[in-house]
């Protein structure tokens, strides 16, 4: 391996144990910090004008995947419309520097403060994007929570519903308000997560969630590929070092994190974001209704 590489790409490297109060935490906070756009190489991304042009929306773009998506959309040509959580304002304030600084400050970019359990403030995100781009070509759906709980019997009923109207209720809204605004060659891309495939004993509820997001991908691929000529499809990652992880994650399952895929290694937000660019970009465009497993080299069937 070159030397210019940095420990993070290197076999049994696991992130320290930092552990943040609420999920998902914040980006500022983790040492060392998630790569959003050195690759496994050790060199910085290389755009090629894969998405000039486009307009995209991206949820959940403050930190982790959704901030690597963001930088790497915006390297390739995207305009953007970014949303990030209530009380997430900082993150998001330094995300939107990093692609002003790394694009010359190029790209267009909106960002937008939600909370998407609601169908309204759904509806108002299609709004606003269309208001300020005056057009939709891309939607990126990352947004998501997790909370680990050993116990299905002490699994509380809020979590499962709060689970529920985030991880999935709100793509239903947010796909019901953007697919009329949408023409021929738009793409949609969810991301999804390997527990969805292997069934993660501490995330019942997370992983429901994600089973349910590989479904109604896959049936509302099938309703508009054909006639709006729309694509869908999604990422399945895992595991990858973001702040959605020490939010949650024990001291124990810690020490365990990312070392036990065939890679040995906890992977990075620019490895995953590189498939979006990829499934947004006219380089997928035989590709409909189909998940890409972005995990360390777990074999999915």
């Amino acid at each position: 391996m070159a030397p210019n590489v940095p420990e993070q790409y290197k076999k049994g490297w696991k992130p320290p144990f930092q552990q943040q109060e609420v999920a998902p935490g914040q980006q500022r906070k983790l040492d060392p910090p998630p790569l959003d756009d050195i690759t496994a190489d050790g060199k910085p991304y290389k755009p090629a004008g894969k998405l000039e042009g486009r307009k995209a929306i991206i949820t959940g773009a403050d930190s982790g995947i959704g901030r690597s998506v963001a930088l790497l959309f915006a390297l390739e040509g995207a305009d953007l419309t970014l949303t990030y959580l209530p009380g997430e304002k900082k993150d998001a304030a330094d995300m939107v520097d990093l692609i002003k600084k790394k694009t010359n400050n190029a790209r267009k970019i909106q960002t937008l403060e939600y909370d998407l359990r609601k169908e309204e403030a759904c509806q108002q995100l299609i709004k606003k994007h269309l208001e300020f781009h005056g057009k939709l070509d891309a939607i990126v759906l990352n947004h998501g929570t997790q909370n680990a709980n050993e116990y299905l019997l002490s699994l509380p009923t809020e979590q499962w519903h709060e689970t529920f109207d985030t991880n999935i209720h709100s793509f239903f809204y947010i796909c019901k308000a953007a697919i009329p605004h949408l023409e021929q060659g738009s793409t949609i891309v969810f991301d999804a997560s390997i527990n969805m495939a292997v069934g993660h004993p501490e995330l019942i509820d997370y992983t429901a969630t994600k089973g349910a997001m590989i479904g109604f991908m896959r049936a509302l691929s099938n309703q508009i590929i054909g006639d709006k000529g729309i694509r869908c499809n999604a990422v399945a990652p895992g595991p990858i070092w973001t702040p959605l992880i020490p939010a949650t994650m024990t001291e124990e399952s810690i020490k365990k994190f990312g070392v036990t895929v065939p890679m040995g290694r906890a992977g990075q937000p620019v490895e995953v974001a590189t498939a979006f660019v990829y499934l947004t970009s006219a380089d997928s465009s035989y590709i409909g209704g189909q998940v890409i497993h972005v995990n360390g080299g777990v074999v999915i069937e």
